[in-house]
């Protein structure tokens, strides 16, 4: 189980949203990217998210381009776990490939108010808050390896390391 807060979106949560576009070919520093992270959209995001926190939104996030910022400052600002209805297909990847776990539940998101406290049980596919089961199709075992290891490069060189 891990425990986390929740700031709640709604649908369409674009990569300009999440990461504007404006940042995308400047070489900012990890730190740096997760203090950009919702600028436009919640100005109170970046200074008040904690490591752990979790994003619940609606159907289709991250759609818009496919750059990978906008994966890459939720997974430096501490998010642990994007929670939608549905996700960009690219964006869903992008996330993975970074180790950012990314949760497509059709329940939660509708119920799970911003500010809650829950716990996500990833092997379970289950997400508990306040007494209530929400249910998340599971990521196999190698997705998970993959989030647990913080991205797929950092998966690569340990499986590369081990005989």
């Amino acid at each position: 189980m891990s425990k986390g807060r929740v700031w709640k979106y709604g649908d369409d949560v674009n990569t300009d949203v999440i990461y504007a576009g404006r940042y995308t070919y400047q070489q900012l520093e990890p730190a740096e990217m997760a203090k950009k992270a919702f600028e436009d959209l919640d100005p109170a995001f970046a200074s008040g998210v904690k490591p752990g926190d979790v994003i619940v939104a609606g159907k289709n996030f991250g759609c818009g381009s496919s750059r990978e910022q906008a994966a890459a400052c939720l997974r430096y600002a501490g998010v642990q776990a994007v929670i939608a209805k549905s996700f960009s297909r690219i964006y869903f990847r992008n996330a993975i490939n970074l180790g950012l776990a990314v949760l497509q539940s059709l329940d939660a998101p509708d119920a799970l108010p911003s500010g809650d406290e829950i716990d996500i049980d990833f092997e379970g596919g289950r997400i508990l808050s306040g007494g209530r089961v929400f249910t998340f199709f599971p990521l196999p075992e190698s997705v998970l390896g993959i989030v647990r290891a913080g991205g797929l490069l950092e998966w690569t060189k340990k499986k590369l390391a081990t005989p």
